[in-house]
């Protein structure tokens, strides 16, 4: 490969700003070059719906890192350029042009293009105040619009929108969930957790509707949204909406180029595209399964940061010329309010449950197990069992079903009985 013009890295996200850095962190001396379609630095997405709303954190203080360590590191960061198409040779060099017409040239290709948000397609979609939560700009507007809002409505009860909804609630709004489906984040976790959530919020003065089918928003005569209708006539009041309905990951450059798509943009083990030269991480890659078993799904797509920046480490093995697969255990969080959710591995395919702790006090985690192995935890307001469960599957042990309801005993000491002797 020419060392003249190096890696481009579209997307300035965590994954964008992680394979850059640990480029650098390999030796990797060629030119590293990373075009961002946003006018801000390279910053971090998940307080926005939570402390940045609250007014606990500001925009400043969420950059990854000081303009200092892209120079001092040499890494050029291009804000304000959305790259609009790509011609790239078998090699894998090519040429990148932004909306703008500037071009940029590269040896290398990295795609860590992220998603956005899924757009609900119904009456009233497009008057003022329905909005959406994917980055600053968004949060922003959103928290300015709050400062004057009464009545709130979030459309979806998945992560952001439940988190958006608890800090609403805070700032002592009236606060409406509206969620399609029979349950809460019923794609993440299991039925208990989703239980427990479900009454912790209403507990909280949220009010929150299941099985909602919304039929349009309808609006005031200045254009603005006034309420969401349902199904059966009933309007709910809404000063702002906040639609969170799940994400799209951004695959036009890559269906451009030829590369496999399919929920994502198809990535092998070593986090290479389906032209064997282009790297991807990040929300955008669908990959394989990074912590494999019976009754998994063996692809998926994982929106998470520890994801973001593990496979951008993998990829920038790849690129440096090493052939490593990634294996990691999927880990998630979710703050909403005073309640911390965190989350490790994946439940999908679980066929027995045990409950640690006591729910009604708000501290407590949910174990899954399949064919009698850990598979995953949620822990609420629970750190330790939660790091317990995250380092037993990362080092492949196992805690019976029969002793881990225990929860007078640590899952730590569990697992310390289970090891073997060194």
């Amino acid at each position: 490969m020419s060392q003249n013009n190096g890696i481009l890295i579209v997307g300035a996200s965590q994954a964008g700003v992680q394979l850059a850095s640990s480029l650098r962190e390999l030796g990797y001396a060629a030119p590293v070059t990373i075009v961002g379609a946003e006018r801000h630095a390279p910053y971090q997405r998940p307080p926005l719906s939570k402390g940045f709303l609250q007014g606990l954190v500001t925009a400043e203080t969420l950059a990854y890192r000081t303009r200092d360590f892209y120079e001092k590191h040499n890494i050029d960061l291009v804000l304000s350029e959305r790259i609009v198409s790509i011609d790239k040779g078998p090699d894998g060099a090519g040429v990148a042009t932004a909306a703008s017409g500037r071009r940029f040239a590269f040896d290398r290709l990295a795609l860590t293009t992220g998603a956005r948000p899924r757009k609900l397609q119904i009456d009233g979609a497009e008057l003022e105040g329905v909005l959406y939560l994917r980055d600053a700009d968004d949060a922003e507007d959103l928290k300015t619009r709050l400062e004057r809002a009464r009545n709130v409505v979030v459309v979806g009860g998945g992560f952001v929108g439940l988190e958006a909804a608890a800090s609403a609630r805070k700032l002592g709004k009236t606060v409406s969930v509206l969620e399609a489906a029979p349950r809460l984040i019923g794609r993440a976790v299991g039925e208990a957790t989703s239980e427990f959530f479900l009454g912790a919020h209403r507990a909280r003065g949220i009010d929150v509707t299941l099985d909602a089918r919304i039929v349009r928003f309808t609006g005031d005569a200045q254009g603005r949204v006034a309420g969401v209708e349902l199904e059966g006539g009933c309007t709910v009041p809404a000063d702002v909406v906040l639609v969170g309905i799940g994400v799209v990951p951004r695959t036009e450059l890559a269906e451009a180029l030829g590369l496999a798509c399919g929920n994502g943009i198809v990535v092998d083990e070593h986090s290479l595209a389906s032209d064997g030269t282009t790297v991807v991480a990040g929300d955008c890659a669908n990959l394989p399964n990074p912590l494999p078993r019976e009754g998994a799904p063996e692809r998926l797509r994982l929106e998470s940061v520890n994801n973001a920046v593990e496979q951008a480490r993998n990829a920038a093995v790849t690129i440096t010329g090493t052939r490593v697969a990634y294996r990691m255990v999927p880990w998630f969080w979710s703050d909403q309010g005073d309640l911390k959710l965190q989350m490790a591995g994946l439940s999908a395919g679980h066929d027995q449950v045990v409950v640690r702790g006591t729910v009604s006090e708000e501290k407590f985690s949910v174990i899954y197990y399949r064919a009698g192995r850990v598979i995953a935890v949620d822990c609420i307001n629970n750190p330790v069992d939660f790091m317990a469960v995250k380092t037993l599957l990362a080092k492949g042990l196992n805690v019976p079903a029969e002793r881990a309801g225990d929860s007078g005993v640590p899952l730590k000491k569990l697992m310390a009985d289970l090891e073997p002797a060194s």
